[in-house]
């Protein structure tokens, strides 16, 4: 396609287009068309044959793909423009691998309501974030039919960092994302199924990388207030440094909650972020600080609420909670030249954790069934990546080969009974290392104007060292017998087909291997922890990892002006969903399990003025040996919302959530129900000042955050399965006002 015409499709259909833009594009156009690129000099700024309106809608990444062709080195240039895009409105036309992969940009966040940390992963079409306990536990997240828990199939990495935790004291692939400030959210890039080369472990669902802004343009001092005690006060600015900009950033958090025992939540973040752009490179360097403590309200018996033994905000334990630090440092460069470019990335973290749990009441007796998770933890690592632009046998490829490390030392991880938060028996105290190492090979080759593929191969190592100091019985035997070293090593090919455009419309095909690591302490254990029986083989010493396979079938098409709408079908398939569990010791033993599902997603910007979204998700997640549920996986998500901003200063935006068919337990036999929240925010900005309020859960919903079914035993009540359910919170106003300085 000429980029003439990539420039002027669908012009006819815009009216009022100012005489100065229309000169600025006729003569990008006589330039680009023609052929005439030895005019764009070293020093000439490709931006400015664009006009905002192409900016927008183009983007500088799809005019360098456009050019790449031509003059690769020209191309190269487009990487020092900046320019401000719209994340979901964004035209991401010959720029992603799947019909599932996005953007979301710090513009979807400014007028959402977002009552929790959590809720930035929802901006992910069909993402659910829930919680089951105190705000300062990592929230439970649900996508393509996975119970992801905390992250176990679903990928986080901030600034380059991977959030996710392996070998956590509470759950595999933990993932904690309350040390993030939103506002400071520059943008969210995403992906679901394991099609991509370059991310490897807890990937199967999906993918998403937040970054960090390099600078403000104007400091922010922002100060809400709530209702249930709900404080929080953020200071943010940036100012120049010698060649570059330091970005500093402070959030105070207090809330109580609506629980009948406070939760008396006390966070704090802190942020610093050093970057320099030197064009044809760059660097940035990161400091941040995160420190929580609170009091959890957890699930509780539906039958003890039926029964008026309990009120639905009340608690089986007041003494459940926790309290948890996280500090992190970080720098990340960049580099390009005419026909490659380098990232690269090293980072330390400092982790700990202490949780206090009561997931079932008294079923263990007087003194109930509180437990202790905690660990102490040390995450080193980096990446690397080279991706050359090359032109083979007459085709334009571009390939990628990249390098990732990742070192977890986790100490005093350990698991006990307790009870008001004093320690009664030891279950399991360990001292665990965990080593992975994956390299990966990935090759786009534009075969045609309207065909391209590309493939990956991605290799991963994973090395676990398991040391258990102790046992409830202090057996030594024990210790040695669940102590060792186990490694696996493991292969996963990928494959895509883009095909397109046509009429502004692309259609994507794509298989894949992924995988995710299990508990290091599953892999070596052969002894019961609590009375030392033996374990049978399938649940004695599990695999390091758990493969994952996955086919798509998606269209992406812009065709309406200002429509920006996706398909996709998908199926995924895992070789096995056995898991430790960290609130037990154990090892829950079940097999493998199909997926397959629909998506649609649609993001439409009729006017400056307007903005609608609608996405819709269904998914099916069965076993494959009986075709039994998958229990809590969530079959139909839906997340449709209207955002008005007068030019006057009135902004206002109305959000509907809702997600349902969720089976509990594998027969069948008892199911969630439908969760539907109603989100308000409205208000007025006004030069340096903004004044919003925020009403959740507008039409006062009692539906379940999350609900379960397993045993429990509280006020006479007790069943050997019955639903344990987190009811949403009810409703709640919050008043912000921001000044900007």
């Amino acid at each position: 396609m000429k980029i003439q015409s990539l420039m002027f499709r669908k012009k006819q259909l815009l009216v009022g287009i100012q005489v100065a833009l229309g000169l600025s594009l006729v003569q990008a156009s006589a330039v680009l068309a023609h052929g005439e690129l030895d005019k764009l000099k070293e020093n000439d700024p490709i931006e400015q044959y664009l006009d905002a309106d192409e900016k927008q809608r183009v983007g500088a990444k799809q005019l360098k793909k456009k050019l790449k062709k031509e003059s690769p080195e020209k191309a190269e240039q487009l990487d020092v423009i900046e320019v401000e895009e719209d994340g979901r409105g964004k035209n991401l036309i010959g720029l992603t691998q799947s019909a599932s992969q996005g953007e979301v940009s710090q513009k979807q966040f400014e007028y959402r309501p977002l009552s929790r940390n959590g809720e930035l992963v929802e901006v992910i079409p069909g993402a659910v974030a829930t919680q089951h306990s105190g705000s300062g536990k990592a929230n439970q997240y649900f996508l393509r039919g996975f119970n992801l828990d905390h992250g176990t199939d679903f990928t986080t990495y901030v600034d380059g960092i991977p959030m996710n935790m392996t070998t956590h004291a509470h759950g595999q692939g933990y993932m904690d994302i309350n040390s993030i400030i939103p506002e400071l959210v520059s943008k969210v890039e995403y992906g679901k199924g394991p099609y991509y080369a370059e991310v490897g472990d807890f990937s199967a669902a999906g993918y998403s990388k937040m970054t960090t802004m390099n600078k403000l343009d104007e400091g922010i001092l922002k100060f809400t207030a709530g209702s249930f005690d709900y404080y929080r006060t953020l200071v943010a600015n940036s100012q120049k440094l010698g060649e570059g900009d330091l970005l500093y950033a402070g959030e105070f958090n207090l809330y109580n909650g609506v629980w009948q025992v406070p939760e008396d939540s006390k966070k704090f973040n802190g942020q610093l972020r050093y970057s320099l752009d030197k064009g044809n490179w760059g660097m940035s360097v990161n400091a941040k600080a995160y420190t929580n403590s609170w009091t959890a309200t957890n699930q509780i018996p539906q039958a003890a609420v039926d029964s008026g033994a309990l009120g639905l905000y009340g608690s089986m334990d007041p003494t459940d909670g926790g309290k948890s630090n996280r500090y992190s440092a970080s720098t990340d460069f960049w580099s390009h030249g005419g026909n490659w470019k380098n990232t690269a990335n090293l980072y330390a973290v400092y982790t700990d954790l202490d949780l206090y749990s009561n997931f079932s009441g008294y079923t263990n007796g007087p003194q109930g069934d509180q437990i202790l998770q905690t660990e102490r933890r040390v995450q080193t690592g980096g990446q690397v990546e080279h991706t050359r632009y090359l032109k083979l046998l007459g085709f334009e490829t571009d390939n990628s080969v990249g390098l990732q490390f990742r070192n977890d030392q986790i100490m005093g991880l350990g698991l006990y009974k307790t009870q008001a938060r004093q320690i009664l028996d030891t279950v399991s105290n360990s001292n665990v290392g965990v080593t992975t190492v994956g390299t990966y090979f990935k090759n786009t080759v534009h075969w045609h104007e309207k065909v391209h593929t590309t493939a990956g191969l991605r290799g991963d190592f994973i090395n676990n060292a398991v040391e258990v100091l102790d046992n409830t019985g202090h057996d030594a035997l024990i210790n040695a017998a669940n102590s060792g070293n186990r490694g696996k090593a493991m292969v996963s090919p990928k494959l895509t087909l883009v095909l397109g455009p046509w009429y502004d419309t692309e259609y994507f095909f794509n298989i894949g291997y992924g995988y995710h690591s299990n508990d290091a302490r599953g892999t070596t254990l052969q002894r019961n922890q609590s009375d030392g029986s033996f374990l049978d083989s399938t649940a004695a010493r599990i695999s390091p990892a758990a493969w994952s396979r996955g086919g798509e079938a998606g269209i992406r098409s812009n065709f309406v002006p200002g429509l920006n709408s996706t398909f996709a079908l998908w199926w995924l398939e895992n070789s096995q969903e056995l898991v430790f569990v960290g609130d037990e010791g154990t090892t829950d033993v079940s097999g493998k399990s199909h997926r397959y599902g629909i998506e649609w997603t649609n993001y439409y910007k009729p006017t400056d003025w307007l903005t609608l979204d609608a996405d819709y998700t269904l998914t099916t997640a069965r076993y494959a040996a009986n075709n039994a549920y998958v229990p809590n996986s969530v079959g139909r998500v839906i997340s449709t919302g209207a955002t008005v901003v007068a030019p006057n200063g009135l902004f206002g935006t109305l959000r509907f959530r809702h997600f349902g068919v969720v089976p509990l337990d594998e027969n069948g036999t008892y199911w969630a129900g439908d969760t539907n929240i109603v989100n308000l925010g409205a208000g007025y900005k006004h030069k340096q000042y903004k004044f919003e309020i925020d009403v959740f859960n507008l039409l006062g919903s009692q539906s379940s955050d999350i609900a379960y079914a397993y045993g429990y035993s509280y006020g006479g009540i007790s069943s050997d399965l019955g639903v344990m359910r987190h009811p949403v919170e009810p409703r709640m106003f919050r008043g912000t006002v921001t000044i900007n300085f």
